[in-house]
């Protein structure tokens, strides 16, 4: 009886696993993830606080075809100006959202580093060197001093 069970309870793993395509899938991002970001000295300044409508805007978000409705909740940080370091991380509705945001976020750090060349030319390995993935619904984007800290400290 042991034995049948086994082999019932192995099967049921592989339909589960062939139903998935074998593909898992990826845990999204967190705040407190974020959080621990922040706290995890990868930043060489104080960020200040935004609110989602601003970075909505800022990450031109519209543009890739995501409503501001789909962006449900996230934290965003930014220098006030003396570093392009920043933290975002955007909860979206679907995946699908947050994949769209994933590109114009890339669209984002790409004209950053043109618009920061001459003006702060000390902030663009940061900004080359940038963390950008998306996870479920989220996407997480972190310019920092150290991004090598940051894979650790997520993980």
């Amino acid at each position: 009886m042991k034995k049948i069970l086994g082999v019932v309870i192995a099967l049921v793993c592989l339909m589960s696993l062939i139903s998935c395509g074998g593909k898992q899938a990826t845990a999204a991002y967190t705040k407190e993830q974020a959080q621990k970001l922040l706290d995890g000295s990868v930043f060489s300044e104080q960020l200040e606080d935004l609110d989602l409508d601003t970075a909505w805007s800022l990450y031109q978000l519209e543009g890739a075809g995501v409503s501001r409705d789909q962006l449900t909740d996230g934290v965003v940080h930014r220098s006030s100006g003396g570093t392009c370091e920043e933290l975002a991380l955007l909860i979206f509705q679907d995946e699908e959202s947050a994949k769209n945001a994933k590109t114009a976020m890339e669209s984002y750090l790409q004209s950053e580093i043109e618009e920061n060349k001459n003006y702060r030319p000390a902030e663009i390995p940061k900004l080359e060197d940038a963390f950008l993935q998306q996870a479920g619904n989220t996407v997480l984007m972190v310019v920092s001093t150290d991004t090598q800290a940051v894979k650790d400290l997520l993980g």
